[in-house]
């Protein structure tokens, strides 16, 4: 997993005054530069609607469907989860959850903080993604901070489609391609489905668990950003693995990858209720 705050910060500590800080530095500069991005067709990428957790990043999502007067929800990682990480086959439902989020504008300054009201769905079962819901909604985050929530794409990404991976935590853009997606994505005890793997422009590091990965074309959320090949070992944690449909295992060294998130979109009911049994939901069940 690109690993959350806690593993980033001591990885800080350890190596002095390395990379990991720099990577914070100037994120208005940055949202500019993904804003001018080639060709009339692309959005212009900011920060507005990510958030910052107390160890990940996120953001504030909804699918085409959501009204003005539903609960807000954020999408992050499943092992950004307050409670730890889900175990292989677990899937967490509608759990109590008070944590915070700190809501960001097209800068990248932090403008008011989101409160959940649950964690609405989280899990590391063939995907790694985490939903809460908020106590806002999302007519009352517009309002208040002029700031609309990013929507959900309903359609499988690309191949070759420029992309922004937008880092809450770091405040920091990462821009490059779809390489391609694989079969299976096989991290110590996890394993993920269809998963998108970048181009090797994209390296994220610790921190940016859970930023939006952004279609640069249409502006919508396709995937969420979650792991990357750190040293060349095969399978292990933080040394994810390819698996393809003959068995075959690849190992990329320093390729970043991120996990769907348009099979979710059916899951999302009226009020921002996630429901597991409507059609065309492709999430695990508990």
């Amino acid at each position: 997993m690109n690993k959350p705050l806690v593993g980033a910060f001591l990885a800080a500590l350890l190596l002095g005054a390395g990379a990991a800080p720099v990577v914070a530095a100037e994120p208005a500069q940055q949202a500019q530069e993904a804003a001018s991005k080639t060709g009339p067709e692309a959005k212009a990428v900011t920060f507005a609607g990510t958030v910052a957790l107390t160890n990940c990043s996120g953001s504030v999502v909804r699918s085409p469907d959501s009204a003005p007067t539903d609960p807000a929800l954020v999408l992050s990682n499943g092992h950004c989860l307050e409670s730890g990480f889900p175990g292989p086959g677990e899937v967490v439902v509608n759990q109590p959850s008070s944590r915070t989020f700190t809501l960001l504008n097209a800068s990248g300054d932090g403008v008011g903080t989101l409160k959940a009201s649950k964690i609405a769905y989280g899990t590391m079962t063939d995907t790694d993604l985490s939903l809460y819901e908020t106590t806002s909604t999302y007519q009352q985050i517009e309002d208040s901070y002029g700031i609309q929530a990013l929507e959900l794409e309903t359609a499988h990404p690309t191949a070759g489609a420029a992309i922004t991976v937008a880092s809450g935590y770091w405040k920091r853009t990462y821009s490059c391609d779809i390489d391609g997606f694989v079969h299976q994505l096989k991290e110590g005890r996890w394993t993920w489905k269809d998963s998108v793997r970048y181009t090797p422009e994209c390296q994220t590091i610790g921190g940016t668990s859970g930023s939006p990965v952004i279609d640069d074309a249409t502006g919508k959320v396709v995937a969420v950003n979650n792991t990357g090949n750190e040293s060349g070992q095969e399978c292990t944690d933080n040394n994810p693995c390819e698996v393809d449909e003959n068995g075959e295992v690849t190992v990329r060294e320093g390729i970043n990858y991120a996990q769907q998130t348009y099979t979710m979109v059916p899951c999302i009911g009226a009020g921002s209720k996630i429901d597991l049994n409507r059609e065309g939901c492709g999430l695990p069940k508990p």
